[in-house]
């Protein structure tokens, strides 16, 4: 199977279902900023300590996030086949910050993105998560998205803050308090 079909270079492109639509469209943009944000988890993979204890559910979160896109790059206007999310995928995110969390000291500040790599990755993780949210509310905008869609990416980027957070903890790293500027 070649890897390039050409169909791509007049700037137009494939739904799941057929349908032809612009690279440019919001659906195009939404589900490859999953992808994005899936090469960046790959990224904090392999910068992760061997032992952390959050490696299964991130590689859980790489599968969710393909189930993620390819619910976005589905034809809305066909009624085809995708993997579904359901609300234990939320709580096991929910439980994963909880128990992390409770190592943690209290945040007293907003945190600057730093102290490792590693903790540097999770806050990408966490931006780039952000942003695939506004695309997808964007889109939702103008067409259906399954709401349960939006709600594991919105508590997907708050569980990168805790990831950062943990990484920091157990890598012996300080996080960095914002400082903002007295007048």
């Amino acid at each position: 199977m070649k890897i390039y079909t050409k169909g791509g270079d007049k700037g137009q492109t494939s739904l799941y279902g057929g349908r032809r639509i612009s690279k440019d469209d919001i659906r195009i943009e939404s589900y490859g900023t999953i992808d994005e944000l899936n090469s960046h988890v790959g990224y904090l993979l392999s910068a992760i300590p061997l032992e952390f204890d959050q490696k299964e559910l991130l590689i859980e979160i790489q599968n969710r996030l393909f189930t993620i896109g390819s619910n976005l790059a589905s034809d809305p206007q066909k009624n085809l086949p995708v993997p579904d999310l359901n609300e234990e995928d939320i709580l096991k995110l929910e439980n994963a910050m909880d128990n992390m969390d409770a190592s943690l000291a209290p945040l007293r500040a907003f945190v600057l993105p730093g102290g490792s790599v590693a903790n540097s990755i999770a806050h990408v993780c966490r931006t780039v998560t952000r942003r695939a949210e506004r695309r997808m509310i964007s889109l939702a905008a103008v067409e259906e998205v399954n709401p349960i869609l939006i709600k594991y990416v919105n508590r997907l980027s708050d569980y990168f803050f805790v990831v950062s957070r943990y990484l920091a903890h157990k890598l012996n790293h300080e996080e960095t308090p914002w400082v903002p500027r007295k007048n």
